[in-house]
């Protein structure tokens, strides 16, 4: 079973870490190259490029809760999410005839 896991491209689990600005303050995010891909899909669903859509997600985090303790962890729980949502969310419909 661990086998599948353990299998994975390391280039999956390595870390990148990229420059972007949160409420106008430059910051940076390192997350490994999976959330990162992730991520990425959901902005280009959304039609905005990755930092427009962190800052977005920063943002509604901020109106709704308040500054995140970790908003590191917060994106990858909003990847989980996401790839949640895709699973259980069919792509297409057959129509009925």
């Amino acid at each position: 079973m661990c086998h599948v896991f353990a299998d994975q491209d390391p280039h999956r689990y390595a870390s990148q870490t990229r420059s972007l600005r949160l409420n106008g303050q430059s910051t940076s995010i390192r997350l490994e190259n999976a959330f990162w891909g992730v991520i990425d899909q959901i902005a280009e669903r959304d039609g905005v490029t990755t930092p427009m859509f962190i800052s977005k997600l920063h943002a509604e985090v901020l109106e709704l809760r308040g500054e995140p303790e970790n908003f590191t962890s917060l994106l990858r729980c909003a990847c989980l999410k996401f790839m949640e949502s895709s699973i259980t969310t069919p792509r297409f419909e057959i129509a009925a005839e």
